[in-house]
């Protein structure tokens, strides 16, 4: 295969890049900004070379346990689960919560042979099992998948004595309710609480 043909192939692994797509971005990487092609390609390498799991919350890091999971900073008898480590950023920027995390790196789902093993499970049990930590709290997203993969979790989690939490859904901040969805603004009357 030609090199050009070979390289908008490759770009074409990232989400949301379709053949026309990644053939522009080849043209551009080309023709314009051979040295952000460069950094791009050496980045990558390295990346690929040095980025591991976290040790303990299975995040992306460079070292064994990541800076997050070092902290004294942080509240280790809280442990809140998410799927992905960009699901990990959206919590962190958020300001409101200084547990520690765990970082599925996935969800379940059967049709794509993506189960409790390939998710590494007895990992998340045998950490929230360590004697500090006194809840979990669920963060996967509200998918149908995400939503199986809270459930499984969370039974798996109370059969061995832990408190598990799911996080709230309903009404975003600042939403009107004439332009909520029907199942969000059902979901929070079932979900409401006292005030």
């Amino acid at each position: 295969m030609p090199l050009l043909e070979s390289l908008t192939d490759a770009l074409r692994v990232l989400p949301g890049v379709g053949p026309k797509s990644a053939q522009r971005m080849a043209y551009h990487l080309l023709q314009r900004d051979r040295q952000g092609a460069g950094r791009l390609a050496d980045t990558l390498a390295r990346a690929l070379a040095d980025v591991r799991h976290c040790a303990r919350c299975n995040t992306f890091t460079e070292v064994e346990v990541c800076d997050r999971c070092l902290s004294p900073l942080r509240d280790p008898a809280l442990l809140c689960v998410v799927e992905m480590p960009s699901d990990l950023m959206v919590m962190e920027s958020t300001q409101a919560y200084r547990g520690l995390y765990y970082v599925l790196m996935g969800k379940l789902s059967p049709l794509d042979g993506i189960g409790p093993r390939e998710l590494g499970f007895e990992r998340l049990i045998e950490r929230a099992s360590d004697g500090v930590v006194q809840e979990v709290i669920l963060a996967t997203n509200f998918t149908n998948e995400g939503e199986a993969t809270a459930h499984y979790l969370g039974e798996m989690l109370r059969a061995r004595g832990l408190r598990v939490s799911r996080i709230a859904r309903g009404v975003p901040v600042g939403g009107e309710l004439e332009h909520t969805d029907l199942g969000t603004v059902a979901q929070a009357f079932v979900e409401r609480r006292g005030w």
